[in-house]
């Protein structure tokens, strides 16, 4: 089952995506793809709906962030082997874990928005997981059952804040659009094996990632379970699992985004996304003019 979000931001409904593509409205089943709705049981009963019998919707309908109210987006860092490799960073011996602000998230094909002083602003493919219920001390054996699916993170982050800002990493991952999620929510009975998944990132027209969940040092259930014994994971929460090689910094010389560059994100089984990216002044004008 795809589940989605459609609408306005802010005001974002429920929906799914049919046998054949098309896009369904949930939202008189459901109030929203959040919290209870991502239990196992409320996973349930909604894989026994007939999508045909439910409102069709635009194909060109605005796609929101594909989980609604999330209080929590866990990151790890340097999680491939060959993305630790071209940074020229060792091998961590336990998962490096750092917080996006739950604000940075946006639709999977909103416009990111380079951030006001922002001069190192990259971008990366990232496989991500959503919690569907509270998981606290797990083991990794069973991590799996406290996930409601998975889906495509954009981890846009800001090098020099992450890097000489202090030492958290937070700081340049957390600007708004800096998280662009979906287009789906893909539950895992649908994604199968998540260590073998193929990832892509194109910028401007050029492959510039190529890589697989494969050379991930900590898989998703050693992830979820290590973050499971520093906090109390939630419903709605997000926790997105590193990123393959060929990000900008990695470049020699580094490569960075700038106004009018597209980015299109490639997950195996989980979609696709697309963003354009516009310098804060002008989206600050386009703003203030109403566009």
């Amino acid at each position: 089952m795809k589940l989605i979000r459609h609408g306005a931001p802010g005001d974002e409904k429920p929906g799914l995506v049919d046998a054949q593509g098309r896009f369904r409205d949930l939202s008189g089943m459901v109030k929203d793809i959040a919290g209870p709705s991502l239990s196992p049981e409320s996973l349930a009963r909604l894989k026994l709906l007939d999508p045909e019998r439910l409102p069709l919707l635009p194909p060109d309908v605005r796609l929101g962030p594909c989980v609604g109210g999330t209080r929590n987006v866990v990151a790890i860092g340097l999680n491939f082997s060959d993305h630790a490799a071209e940074t020229g960073m060792p091998i961590p011996a336990e998962p490096i874990v750092f917080n996006k602000a739950p604000s940075s998230l946006c639709g999977p094909n909103d416009t990111v928005i380079l951030p006001k002083g922002s001069s190192c602003t990259d971008w990366e493919v990232e496989l991500a997981v959503v919690i569907g219920r509270p998981a606290s001390y797990v083991h990794a054996n069973e991590a799996l059952d406290y996930v409601a699916g998975a889906c495509i993170c954009n981890d846009v982050s800001e090098r020099d804040w992450q890097m000489n800002r202090g030492p958290t990493w937070t700081k340049g991952k957390s600007a708004p659009t800096f998280g662009p999620l979906g287009p789906w929510l893909v539950t895992l009975d649908e994604v199968g094996d998540l260590k073998n998944l193929a990832m892509s990132l194109d910028l401007n027209g050029a492959r510039v990632q190529t890589g697989s969940t494969a050379t991930m040092i900590f898989d998703v259930p050693q992830i979820v379970a290590y973050c499971s014994h520093f906090m109390l994971l939630e419903p709605g929460d997000v926790i997105t699992t590193g990123t393959p090689p060929g990000v900008g910094f990695g470049m020699k010389p580094p490569h960075y985004l700038k106004e009018g560059d597209e980015m299109v994100l490639r997950i195996e089984k989980l979609g696709e996304q697309r963003q354009k990216v516009v310098a804060f002044d002008a989206w600050t004008a386009r703003s203030a003019a109403g566009a």
